[in-house]
Formats: C-alpha cells, structure tokens, sequence
C-alpha cells in the first residue's frame, strides 16, 4: 500500500521509486530496496501498476516507469476504507528494560543514551520533513500537488502534516522514557548511570 500511496503522486521509473520511498513514505513505513523492486512487479502482475519502458541514457536503453492504474486507485480507496489491523508489537528497546538486572554495570545507562541519541537524530529527520511540508517543498508532495487543483492542496498538506506529527509525539515520547529510565538507573544506584 506505501507503493501505490507514493505512485498516486504520478509515475515514476523503480529507480526514482527507490529515491522517493526513503524521502517520503520510508519515514513512517520502512522498506529495503530489495523489497521494493519485486512488490512493484507483483503490483503490475496484479494490475494495480502499468508498466512501461522509458529511455535511459544514450545508447537505446530503457528502464521501466510504474504507473498507478485505475484498479490501483480504486485498491487504495478501499484500503482508505477499512480499519488498520494491528499485529503485536516486538519492542526490543522495552525487552531489554525489562531484564535490565542481567546487564553488566553501565550497559544499561549505555543502551538507554543510545535510545535517546537515535531518537533525537529521528526527532530533527521528522521535524525537517514537518517544515518540507509545511513548505511545500518536499519532492514527493510538491509533485503530487501540481496534480491537483489550489482548493484540494491544503487539505493534502494538512494530513501529510498530521501524519508527520504523530510520528514527531512517537519519537519524543522514546526520548522522555529513556530519560526516565537514567533516573530510575541513578536512584537505584546503577553504576555509570549519570553522564
């Protein structure tokens, strides 16, 4: 579904797929390259992507550009329609604290900054991504609103900001429990806890 969302902006070759997936729907749903490229052909095998050879370079060759077709439309509506399933969540970060009594003095103080340090490195990725879009400068969103008319932009701007900021509480919220977790690490008397 992160495929089709990212090609209702318009078509695009595997390889632009790839570039625009990180910078735009990879923020809130991770895929690998090698993932990528066979979903789109599973996609096209199912109709829901056209597929067609583009020129590339300048010896005659070609690269294939994916299309949104009106089955994939429709596909995306009806996703639209149904509630997400949720699937129960494995929280590596939460286990570990869990058991944090096996851990050797100052590897728990080091897992739980380790915690904080991606998290802020996340916070200031979506904060970016907030102001691309607020902005309007953002690749994948400035495309997609040169497809539509200026009384339909503010409301796609608005969900893709909405979206964004949940991803932003998310991130701040790890960052408040690691933090949380030092304290509990110095009050118990946690060797290397503070620092």
């Amino acid at each position: 579904m992160a495929l089709l969302a990212l090609l209702s902006s318009g078509p695009m070759t595997g390889y632009d797929v790839g570039k625009q997936f990180s910078a735009s729907v990879g923020h809130v749903w991770h895929a690998p390259d090698s993932q990528i490229y066979p979903e789109m052909r599973r996609l096209n095998a199912e109709g829901l992507l056209s597929a067609r050879p583009v020129p590339w370079g300048s010896r005659g060759a070609t690269k294939t550009e994916y299309a949104l077709t009106a089955e994939g439309e429709e596909e995306l509506r009806r996703w639209q329609e149904r509630p997400p399933t949720y699937v129960r969540e494995r929280d590596p970060a939460r286990l570990r604290a869990a058991y944090f009594e096996w851990a050797p003095p100052g590897a728990a103080a080091a897992q739980l900054r380790a915690h904080i340090a991606h998290h802020e490195e996340q916070r200031l990725q979506t904060l970016r991504v907030i102001d691309e879009l607020q902005r309007r400068t953002q690749p994948t969103l400035a495309r997609r609103l040169s497809r539509y008319p200026e009384q339909e932009q503010e409301r796609i701007v608005a969900f893709k900001v909405f979206a964004y900021e949940g991803q932003l509480a998310r991130v701040e919220q790890e960052i408040a429990w690691a933090k949380r977790g030092l304290e509990l690490l110095d009050r118990l008397g946690e060797p290397e806890a503070a620092g």
